[in-house]
Parts: C-alpha cells; sequence; structure tokens
C-alpha cells in the first residue's frame, strides 16, 4: 500500500488544525503589531455568536429546525465554528491572566479538534479501508491474510469512531466555561 491512512486522512486534518492555529498568530501579531489590541478583546462576543449559531446542525440533525438540506447545516456548521474558535483564539491572544477564560479556550480547542477528527477523518478513514479490502480481495488475498494486513489500520478507524464521546461532554463543558466567563465578565467590567 503506497499511501498510507494516516497519510491521506490525518494529514488533511492536522493541516486545517495548524492553519487555524497559524491565523490566529497573524491575527494577534497585526492587532498588537498596529496598536489594535484593543479588537481582540471585543472578538470573543462575534465569535461565541457564530459558534452559538453553528449549533443550528445540531438542531437540524435533530429535526427541531425541519427546513434546508442537512449537509448545508453541516457546512455551515463547520465554517462558523472554524469562524468563530479563530475570533475566540484571538480574543484569548496571549494573556494567561484568567483561569476560567483559559478553560473554556482548552475545552473549545479540544472541542474543534474532535469536530475535525470526525469531519475529516473518520468518514474517508473508513471509506479507504472498505476500498483496501476490496482491492485485496479481488486480488486473490485471502480474508485471512487482508484483515492482517489491515490491522494497524482497522484499529486507526476503531480508534477514530470514538470522536463523539469527547465531542459533546467537551462542547458541553465548552458551553458552561463559556457562560460563566460571560458572566463573569458582565459583574466584573469595568
Amino acid at each position: 500500500m503506497k499511501h498510507s491512512l494516516f497519510f491521506k486522512n490525518v494529514q488533511p486534518f492536522l493541516l486545517k488544525f495548524i492553519l487555524l492555529i497559524l491565523m490566529t498568530l497573524i491575527t494577534d501579531f497585526m492587532l498588537h503589531g498596529s496598536g489594535l489590541l484593543w479588537i481582540g478583546r471585543y472578538l470573543g462576543i462575534p465569535g461565541t455568536f457564530l459558534i452559538a449559531i453553528s449549533f443550528a446542525y445540531s438542531a437540524r440533525k435533530k429535526k427541531i429546525i425541519t427546513h434546508g438540506p442537512p449537509a448545508l447545516f453541516l457546512r455551515l456548521h463547520e465554517y462558523l465554528a472554524w469562524t468563530g474558535a479563530l475570533m475566540v483564539l484571538v480574543h484569548g491572544g496571549i494573556h494567561f491572566n484568567a483561569l476560567l477564560a483559559w478553560a473554556a479556550l482548552t475545552a473549545m480547542l479540544v472541542a474543534v479538534i474532535s469536530g475535525l477528527a470526525g469531519k475529516y477523518l473518520l468518514k474517508e478513514s473508513r471509506e479507504t479501508l472498505a476500498a483496501k479490502k476490496d482491492l485485496l480481495l479481488k486480488n486473490g488475498m485471502k480474508a485471512e491474510e487482508v484483515e492482517k494486513e489491515l490491522f494497524p489500520e482497522s484499529l486507526t478507524v476503531k480508534g477514530m469512531t470514538k470522536w463523539r464521546t469527547v465531542h459533546r461532554p467537551i462542547t458541553i463543558v465548552f458551553a458552561i466555561f463559556t457562560c460563566i466567563h460571560i458572566v463573569t465578565i458582565i459583574f466584573l467590567w469595568r
């Protein structure tokens, strides 16, 4: 097998996440360099709003929203959540003075990572593994040999199927920390 499952499916996922971090650093650097640091302070508001709107996908998936194609809601969820996460990351900046805010930021990053994992890794990985299995069987390899040959990759896919067990609870933790952060900001605003 010339291209492994890892490089075909994990690499694009890592690139999307690295792009998010790089865009955050570049935006934060530009705001600091141009004396517009105060903008970052307020980016948390629209960022949180975009993330909240992205949950329309969950409402569509659970049929709370009944109109519109689910695929469109999924694409909007991905775009809005990624853009909102970028804004919230810039909002958090490189300032380490608020434990609660950093807990929320960390939970958000884990939610982004797990969401990207579900999106970019699992579906493609399952399809790639099934295609490799079919190809090996068509080429005359016995079922036991195919299972042995693809065992490491099937373990990778099996591990990735657990992404929702991380994504949902960490998203709830992120929402709770965000709400507490917002409430404390409202009470302590100067």
